[in-house]
């Protein structure tokens, strides 16, 4: 597995699909499906009937997983960047390609 370019609390911006655009926090990093869920973003429903845990059924709104490739890293100009790894002072560093700033280090 390699280093993770994009983390749970990063800021991303929706590159690709019917989000496009939008940006949100990562909630949450599926790396064994290269996936990750942004708070906000790629809305999904599903119709549930009444249960006993849930006796109202209705309509469930929840953020669907998203394919890591559709989202990037925002930068500080709120726009999309792809991440570099670098060492620096001896340690591996996230860096911004446009940028060129350290990511958290």
């Amino acid at each position: 597995m390699s280093a993770a370019r994009i983390k749970k609390g990063d800021s991303v911006v929706v590159r690709s699909g019917k989000d496009k655009g939008r940006t949100g926090t990562v909630l949450q990093v599926l790396p064994k499906e290269d996936k990750v869920v942004v708070a906000g973003v790629n809305i999904a429903a599903r119709h549930r009937k009444p249960s006993q845990t849930n006796p109202q059924g209705g309509i469930d709104r929840f953020e669907a997983p998203m394919h890591i490739s559709k989202v990037g890293l925002a930068d500080k100009d709120g726009k999309a960047t792809r991440v570099r790894f670098e060492d620096r002072d001896g340690k591996k560093v996230r860096v911004a390609v446009k940028s060129g700033e350290t990511i958290d280090g």
